[in-house]
């Protein structure tokens, strides 16, 4: 356990706006907790599905897949053919397996490149619409932003629970 009081407790992230502060904490927050989580974990406890749940590796490459799509939407783009084969690479991953390092530094990368997008989004445009997906639905700036950092404690959520069932099937 962290002697450090929880990030938005710690105050002001350096050169992130004042309204993206909460996102932005709770992804320090995400990239925290799923290190304590994954830290002695093994290959093995990284691809178990117990009760058919997703896998502690599933979750930590979807963190990084998901939030780096919902970035690029808040920027106004669309999706690159690297992401749509990110995005299809998740559903096989119990087949690829990557390595549990590898998974980190993604999610470790994803969190920084969100960073350097909050802290050069003005706050003239939070409020400017974008479009999702190939249906194109509205959202706007912020609502992608806080819904990266949301998906992103969700998902880490299951990922924290997902690491202690496995080590407990294991009687760690």
């Amino acid at each position: 356990m962290s002697e450090l009081p929880e990030p938005w407790l710690r105050g002001p992230l350096p050169g992130i706006p004042p309204l993206l502060q909460p996102a932005a904490h709770a992804l320090v927050m995400s990239v925290e907790d799923t290190a304590r989580a994954v830290d002695g974990l093994t290959e093995t406890h990284l691809w178990m599905r117990p009760g058919g749940v997703g896998s502690v590796g599933y979750h930590l490459a979807h963190l990084s897949g998901s939030t780096d799509r919902l970035l690029t939407y808040a920027r106004g783009e669309a999706l690159t053919d690297e992401q749509f084969r990110y995005l299809k690479a998740e559903a096989d991953l119990e087949t690829t397996r990557p390595r549990l390092d590898d998974l980190l530094a993604g999610w470790r990368q994803t969190v920084d490149a969100a960073f350097r997008q909050m802290a050069e989004t003005p706050a003239t445009i939070l409020t400017d619409t974008r479009r999702v997906g190939r249906a194109g639905l509205p959202s706007t700036v912020i609502g992608l932003l806080f819904h990266a950092a949301e998906h992103a404690s969700r998902h880490t959520g299951q990922l924290v629970t997902t690491a202690r069932i496995v080590r407990a099937m294991d009687g760690k």
